[in-house]
C-alpha cells in the first residue's frame, strides 16, 4: 500500500543526496525506462521521477502506455502494465550534470547486465547526453538505435526534466507515443510469426 503524497522538507532533501531507490522492474517487460539518475524529490520520497513539474507520467498518459495518469506513488502500477523503471547512474543528485563520464560509463556497463538479466522487449533510455556518454555513441540521436542490447531493442527518449528546454511537453509525448507505436508494432509481428502453421501443417502432415 502506497502512502499519500507528501512534500519532502528541506532536511530531507538535503539527506537524499548520494541516496539510493530501488528499480521498478521485472523480467520479460515491454518497456525498462531508463532514467539519468534519480533526483533529490527522488531521493527522498523513494519514487521514479517524483519532482513537481517532470513530465514523465503525462507523457506516458498522453502517448497511451497508461489508461490515465499515474502519480509516483503508485509507481508499482507500470509493472501490470508491461513498463518498468530504472536508472543509468543509481546515486541520487540535485542535477544531472553532477555526475561523472566515469559514473555514466559504469552506469551503462551496469545497465547492459540488467537488460541481459530481465530481457525487456525495449530499453527506453531518457536522455540523449546519457545515452551518448553511458554507450559511447557520440553520434546517437533521439529514436530507435541501430545496436541492440541481445535480443532487446533501444531507443532514446527525451529527458522528461522540466529543466528539459529541448523539448515541450506535447514533444515529449509525441516521441513516447512514437515508441508506443513500434512497440505494438512489434508485438503484432510476433503474434503473427506464432500464428503461421509450421511446415509440416504447411503441407499436410
Amino acid at each position: 500500500m502506497t502512502t499519500p503524497f507528501r512534500r519532502p522538507t528541506a532536511e530531507e532533501l538535503a539527506a537524499a543526496h548520494g541516496a539510493t531507490i530501488p528499480d521498478v522492474a521485472a523480467p520479460g517487460l515491454r518497456v525498462l525506462f531508463c532514467g539519468i539518475n534519480p533526483g533529490l524529490w527522488s531521493g527522498a520520497t523513494g519514487r521514479h521521477f517524483a519532482r513537481p513539474g517532470n513530465r514523465f507520467w503525462p507523457a506516458l498518459y498522453r502517448s497511451g502506455f497508461t489508461p490515465r495518469q499515474l502519480r509516483p506513488d503508485e509507481q508499482a502500477e507500470l509493472l501490470g502494465f508491461g513498463l518498468g523503471i530504472t536508472n543509468v547512474v543509481a546515486r541520487t543528485t540535485a542535477r544531472a550534470d553532477e555526475l561523472t563520464a566515469d559514473e555514466y560509463r559504469e552506469g551503462g556497463a551496469a545497465l547492459v547486465e540488467r537488460v541481459g538479466r530481465l530481457r525487456p522487449r525495449v530499453l527506453a533510455v531518457l536522455g540523449i547526453g546519457a545515452y551518448r556518454t553511458a554507450f559511447g555513441r557520440p553520434k546517437a540521436g533521439v529514436g530507435p538505435q541501430s545496436e541492440g542490447i541481445g535480443a532487446t531493442e533501444v531507443w532514446v527518449l527525451p529527458n522528461p526534466s522540466g529543466l528539459n528546454a529541448h523539448y515541450t511537453p506535447d514533444g515529449i509525448a509525441a516521441e513516447f507515443r512514437r515508441l508506443r507505436e513500434a512497440v505494438e508494432s512489434y508485438e503484432a509481428g510476433e503474434a503473427g510469426e506464432e500464428g503461421k502453421p509450421g511446415e509440416e501443417a504447411r503441407e499436410g502432415r
